[in-house]
């Protein structure tokens, strides 16, 4: 069965730094793009970035020049490093992948989400 954990999270002052993992296991054949995505309390889940097999990152306007996406194709494992955090990255960050993987013998493609984790900004 295909699962996203994410790891990383925690408790960090502003203008202090963290990096975030999502690995993808069971039966993961390729993961054609992977993303970030966050959700603060009482908004709405957000696009952080992304990166597709074959092609760089992007990132949503608010956190350009400050977070990085990378991934380990070798180990299905995507990066967030996170630098200059602020009170208003405080969120439940989420990874989700485009996956290619097999069940029963049959390759299959199908999205799927982690269960999150949190990040907290102090100021």
């Amino acid at each position: 069965q295909v699962q996203l954990v994410e790891s990383g999270g925690g408790l960090v002052q502003a203008g202090g730094s963290l990096q975030l993992s999502c690995k993808a296991s069971g039966g993961i054949v390729v993961s054609n793009s992977m993303a970030w995505h966050r959700q603060a309390p009482g908004k709405e889940r957000e696009l952080v970035g992304g990166i597709t097999n074959g092609a760089g990152a992007n990132y949503v306007d608010s956190v350009k020049g400050r977070f990085i996406i990378s991934m380990d194709r070798t180990k299905n494992t995507m990066y967030l490093q996170m630098h200059g955090l602020k009170p208003e990255d405080t969120a439940v960050y989420y990874c989700n992948a485009d996956v290619m993987f097999t069940r029963n013998r049959n390759l299959m493609t199908s999205n799927f989400w982690g269960q999150g984790t949190q990040v907290t900004v102090s100021s």
